[in-house]
């Protein structure tokens, strides 16, 4: 490693409830929901019905009609969500060195409505065992292989350095971002484009939360239903999106004059090896993931201002994290404010750990900790500050972002005023 250190200079944000970062920070701010009723197919059938949708339509947002075509609602959004961060950067494409410009988008299950929608075509509705694929559209193999949302990305850009896609599920937008930073402090490139796009609200993917009892049936109060850390929650809302970044070193982004949000002083992951859908109680792997990248910035526990949970809604996840936080921050868990932007946004899968970055970057822009909505009866086991219901002015100089995945993956990341002092 260089040593070179990595900041944040634009975000792009497509999320639930408006398009953009100034919309998506309103949201939050204001501690509004976006989750309601599905409406993208008849939810009748399912045991959950609610979601955060985005209304979106690509040409709206400046995607041509062949764009729309060739492009899963997914990649859509992370190019939509890519020209927004470049145009917020003020970064002049033409003048980087493409093989120095990488991207890595992160996601957990690629073009799901693309598959899913095209299924239904070739196979007649469900009607065919052996489907026809002259009824499939021209670019059905960009829908099967999510590399192809790194590489519209990267066309997007014109970068022709690194192009990846990082898929470790719910913690993929976190991995995708903390895996630019490490190609940047190596000194392999200079800029990176990063993030996490998924759409995942389809009748495939709500069977497979179904099965598992994962999603919540609170179907008559969709507005309500994500209530993380609240002794009623009964399961996460499904969402979808996209936030991307533009990264690159510090020095240079000093240089052009650029507005920095926050550097990311660091980064690890950590897997469970315990079980695919399972927590250990005591949360010691999200514990290790979190001293881990608080080590790696040189930061100490009392520094951490404010917590970004993974707060899924579930049992299992927010004692996990609960615990988590305990024993990775001692006494200073009980004097740090923690919330979940799930509870507004819903849960979008791989890319809510970008979506969540972007949300702590945008704290730390305007000193407020956003709320976590609908929390009015807390859970006793946890026992922490999670910021009820109101947004709370707080100056935020250091913010941890957590994620937690199925296959027992845990990420966590630490943004930081590249002003502090370094040791």
């Amino acid at each position: 490693m260089t040593g070179r250190r990595v900041v944040i200079t634009g975000i792009g944000v497509l999320a639930p409830g408006g398009s953009g970062r100034k919309s998506f920070w309103d949201l939050l701010s204001e501690g509004r929901t976006a989750t309601r009723g599905i409406t993208f197919f008849d939810p009748t059938p399912f045991r959950s019905r609610v979601a955060a949708e985005i209304d979106f339509i690509g040409e709206d947002h400046g995607l041509s009609p062949q764009e729309t075509r060739r492009m899963d609602r997914a990649a859509q959004f992370a190019v939509v969500a890519t020209r927004e961060a470049i145009s917020d950067s003020g970064i002049d494409l033409g003048a980087l060195d493409p093989y120095r410009t990488g991207v890595t988008i992160g996601t957990a299950v690629g073009a799901t409505m693309g598959l899913d929608q095209e299924y239904r075509v070739v196979s007649d509705g469900g009607r065919l065992d052996l489907v026809d694929h002259e009824y499939a559209v021209p670019h059905l193999y960009d829908y099967l292989v999510p590399s192809s949302f790194a590489a519209e990305v990267a066309w997007a850009v014109g970068a022709q350095g690194p192009s990846t896609v990082v898929s470790t599920g719910c913690t993929s937008g976190l991995d995708s971002v903390g895996y630019a930073v490490d190609l940047i402090r190596e000194g392999t490139v200079d800029v990176m484009i990063a993030g996490s796009s998924d759409a995942p609200i389809s009748p495939i993917t709500m069977a497979c939360f179904d099965a598992i009892k994962a999603t919540t049936p609170r179907h008559d109060d969709p507005e309500h239903a994500s209530r993380p850390f609240d002794d009623t929650r009964n399961g996460f809302v499904l969402g979808e999106g996209s936030a991307v970044f533009v990264l690159e070193e510090l020095d240079s982004a000093r240089r052009r004059g650029a507005h920095i949000y926050a550097e990311i002083a660091g980064y690890a992951t950590r897997s469970n090896a315990y079980h695919m859908t399972g927590l250990r109680p005591d949360g010691v792997e999200m514990a290790e993931a979190i001293r881990a990248a608080l080590d790696e910035g040189r930061i100490v526990p009392d520094a951490v201002d404010y917590v970004n949970a993974h707060g899924s809604g579930t049992k299992q996840n927010d004692r996990h994290e609960t615990a988590a936080f305990k024993k990775s921050l001692g006494e200073h868990a009980y004097r740090t404010p923690v919330s979940s932007i799930k509870s507004m946004v819903g849960h979008s899968l791989g890319a809510i750990g970008s979506i969540e970055i972007a949300a702590c970057a945008l704290a730390m822009k305007h000193h407020v900790v956003p709320p976590t909505a609908n929390l009015h009866t807390p859970d006793p086991e946890c026992d922490l500050d999670y910021v009820p219901l109101t947004a709370r002015e707080q100056r935020t100089d250091t913010v941890l972002t957590v994620g937690s995945g199925f296959g027992g993956f845990q990420s966590a990341m630490v943004l930081a005023r590249p002003e502090r002092s370094v040791a």
